[in-house]
């Protein structure tokens, strides 16, 4: 009999899901977190404010699922960001880049969108990996790839 490498989480210090889906799935050594809004994980309520409030709001709900996983941000491999207007772009990012050290970017998506749930400006999903991740690895140039 095999254990399926499929599990769930549930976050207890997060927003409890208002629909029916689980904070994050674990698929092998992939961990795949829930689009998180700027929900108060207390009151389980919409955070009035501005961009930057709710992006930090989002990026600490994305840290309790994390941590429930056994994870941090530095485990993070892949970011989408949902923008409800694309002018909180350079604030969205002011308060982003303040979860990740230069070193460890995870590779992301950014997309403006028509809406988001509860008038939302801002919505956060990402992927994590269970295991060694980080640190920079630099390429070789288009020239060296090519043999020249």
């Amino acid at each position: 009999m095999t254990t399926s490498r499929i599990q769930r989480v549930f976050a207890n210090k997060a927003p409890q899901p208002i629909a029916p889906f689980s904070h994050a799935t674990w698929a092998g050594d992939f961990l795949f977190v829930t689009g998180q809004m700027p929900i108060d994980p207390v009151t389980n309520q919409y955070l009035d404010g501005g961009i930057s409030e709710q992006t930090h709001q989002v990026m600490s709900n994305l840290h309790q699922v994390l941590a429930a996983a056994g994870l941090s941000f530095h485990d993070v491999v892949s970011v989408r960001a949902f923008l409800a207007d694309m002018t909180d772009y350079n604030a969205f990012n002011q308060v982003y880049q303040t979860y990740f050290s230069p070193q460890n970017l995870p590779s992301r998506t950014c997309v403006g969108v028509n809406g988001l749930a509860g008038g939302a400006k801002v919505e956060v999903d990402l992927v994590a990996m269970r295991g060694e991740t980080g640190g920079i690895m630099e390429s070789p140039s288009l020239g060296e790839r090519r043999g020249q």
